[in-house]
């Protein structure tokens, strides 16, 4: 008999999973720390139901971690009491077949060993919120869009990424070709294996488009709970990345991977539920937005500033908003306005949502969640007004003086937020806040190759 899982997995789960694959030897176990990225092990398939009755052990000291797994100190998370595991768990409903590498995948969240969450967690996180949701008497639903580059994995001769060529004939288009559906039919090859993959994860891939710059696509999920809306975003990334490898390509999800092209978001759509299901975002009889939603939005737009860190969590992440093509670094809001922050898109008035469109696709899709969670949480508690709704092209008006200019900014905004700190626990914002002052300063110190151009003899 083992121990009952706190996460609500079930043995029967991995015992179903095993029985429909028979020949399946290995299974990778992904827990994801702060910066979206996966960490943990491949087992092999004996192990699966050891798992799901007693855990895997893992240290907690990944949450203190750089993005590219170097200890941070000030993160006070490195050696804590010893540097010993913490026991992980199976997220229920995650545990599926990833077609590209003949394995299985599941993904796990850690706890304490008597069954208490880790505090420090980007998953827990949002759970607190989610539970504080409920408590008021809300169900959080919600999807998340996915922008990335499709790019050949080789630079070319000047050194620089290219699109990449097209899976069905080879080619390769350097034009914009924005919803060109043709050009979904030279890729089509590579994207019907991604829908597979998704149907064996239990992914609910929906729409495809070719997006503003040459090998930009977009893929959007179904609407359904957040928790697993967010877990859908983790799984469909690596779905992504290793189907693209086995076409002999790389999926970038850098916010901003070329300069002179638009950049790539991650829109959080949001809305809340009541009992039996209904969606309490939904338009008055006399067809005026929910008073709920736009307290929400009042929310959201009081502590964009506080979370533009969790938005926008790299160096990269911050070229996005140098060029403001669909691209909204603001506290704006509008009704199907694309130039606003928080946009309430058209539709059925019983469907009524907003759209959350800061985050950048790099971003973590647990923290984004919980933080506009709470600030529309927060927003409803406060009665928040959203002011009036911006009209036309709000990127031509000037940027709110109060948000963040830079990475630099965001952080000491984040560090200093009491916000952000109850939001995601002041463990976790604080270790966050060291990571990324750590990420900054490792950069800083980097003489760019543009640097030594404009620079080295000039000055």
């Amino acid at each position: 008999m083992g121990t009952p899982s706190p996460s609500g997995s079930d043995l029967d789960e991995a015992k179903a999973f095993l029985a429909r694959h028979p020949d399946l030897q290995a299974i990778d176990i992904i827990l994801t720390d702060y910066h979206g990225i996966g960490r943990g092990k491949t087992i092999r398939r004996h192990e699966l139901e050891a798992l799901y009755s007693t855990g895997r052990g893992m240290p907690a000291s990944l949450f203190g971690q750089d993005v590219a797994g170097d200890d941070v100190e000030e993160s006070g998370l490195i050696l804590t009491d010893g540097g010993g595991d913490q026991v992980c768990w199976p997220i229920p409903g995650t545990l599926g077949l990833l077609p590209a590498t003949g394995r299985g995948q599941v993904l796990v969240s850690m706890y304490h060993g008597d069954g208490t969450p880790l505090g420090v967690e980007p998953r827990h996180a949002l759970g607190r919120q989610v539970a504080r949701a409920r408590a008021a008497g809300f169900e959080p639903m919600g999807a998340l869009e996915l922008e990335f580059y499709l790019v050949d994995r080789e630079r070319d001769a000047s050194g620089r990424y290219q699109p990449a060529r097209y899976a069905l004939t080879g080619r390769r288009s350097l034009a914009t070709n924005t919803m060109s559906v043709d050009e979904l039919d030279e890729m089509s090859p590579l994207f019907d294996a991604i829908y597979a993959g998704a149907a064996e994860l239990g992914v609910p891939l929906e729409s495809l488009i070719s997006e503003y710059a040459p090998g930009q696509y977009e893929l959007t999920i179904r609407y359904r709970d957040l928790a697993r809306a967010t877990d859908d975003v983790i799984i469909a990334k690596r779905l992504i990345r290793a189907t693209a490898r086995r076409f002999g390509m790389e999926a970038c999800f850098m916010a901003k991977p070329f300069g002179d092209r638009s950049g790539s978001g991650m829109h959080l759509h949001l809305s809340l539920a009541g009992a039996g299901g209904a969606n309490l975002f939904a338009d008055l009889p006399s067809g005026e937005l929910s008073p709920l939603m736009l307290h929400a939005i009042g929310g959201i737009r009081a502590t964009i500033a506080d979370t533009m860190l969790v938005l926008a969590p790299f160096l990269n992440s911050w070229r996005r908003f140098a060029s403001v093509v669909y691209s909204p670094v603001s506290d704006t809001w509008g009704v199907e306005n694309r130039t606003v922050a928080v946009r309430v898109p058209s539709g059925s008035a019983k469907g009524r949502h907003f759209e959350h469109r800061v985050a950048g696709v790099d971003a973590n899709p647990y923290l984004v969640a919980a933080v506009t969670l709470a600030g529309a949480l927060d927003g409803i508690a406060q009665r928040r007004d959203p002011g009036p709704p911006a009209e036309g092209n709000s990127y031509a008006g000037a940027r709110a003086v109060h948000l963040p200019r830079s990475w630099l900014d965001a952080i000491d905004c984040f560090a200093q937020s009491d916000f952000a700190k109850q939001a995601l626990g002041a463990e976790l914002h604080h270790s966050f806040a060291a990571i990324k002052r750590a990420e900054w300063l490792r950069l800083a110190l980097e003489v760019s190759d543009a640097e030594w151009a404009l620079y080295g003899f000039t000055v």
